[in-house]
C-alpha cells in the first residue's frame, strides 16, 4: 500500500515536471520569437530596416549608436553631418554607394522632427524665481 503511493505520487510529480517544462519551452520560445520580430536591434538600438547594418558598421566605429538614435534630420541635414565628419574628425570619404545607403537610411529612419524640445510651461505654473530681486 505504501509502495503503491509513493510510486503514485513519484508519477504525478513527473508529470506535473514534464508539463511545466513544456510550458516554460513553450514560454521561452514565443518570447524569443517575439523579441527577434521587434523593429529595432536590441544590442545597438537602431531601427532594424533596410541599410542598418551599414549605418552600424560604419558609424559606430568612432561612435556609439545613441548619437544617431538620439538625433533627426532630412537627408540634406544628415549629409552635412557626415561632411561635418569629414572636414573635422577624420571620417575617411565614404564609398558612394555606402554614402547613399546610409542617408538613406537615417533620412528615413530619423527624419526631420518638427520640434527637439517640448513647449515651455505657461509662466502661471511657473515656480518663484529665488533670484529675483525683491522690491520693497
Amino acid at each position: 500500500m505504501i509502495q503503491l503511493t509513493i510510486q503514485k505520487l513519484s508519477t504525478t510529480t513527473l508529470l506535473s515536471f514534464i508539463v511545466a517544462l513544456a510550458i516554460s519551452l513553450v514560454l521561452f520560445l514565443t518570447s524569443n520569437a517575439s523579441l527577434q520580430a521587434q523593429d529595432s536591434n536590441r544590442v545597438s538600438g537602431l531601427e532594424k530596416a533596410e541599410g542598418w547594418q551599414i549605418v552600424e558598421v560604419n558609424c559606430t566605429e568612432c561612435h556609439s549608436e545613441q548619437l544617431i538614435t538620439q538625433n533627426s534630420g532630412s537627408r540634406v541635414v544628415w549629409e552635412s553631418r557626415i561632411r561635418w565628419m569629414q572636414d573635422t574628425q577624420g571620417l575617411d570619404e565614404l564609398a558612394a554607394e555606402v554614402e547613399e545607403s546610409i542617408l538613406d537610411y537615417l533620412a528615413a529612419n530619423y527624419p526631420q522632427k518638427e520640434s527637439g524640445r517640448r513647449p515651455a510651461l505657461p509662466v502661471e505654473l511657473m515656480p518663484e524665481n529665488p533670484y529675483t530681486p525683491k522690491i520693497d
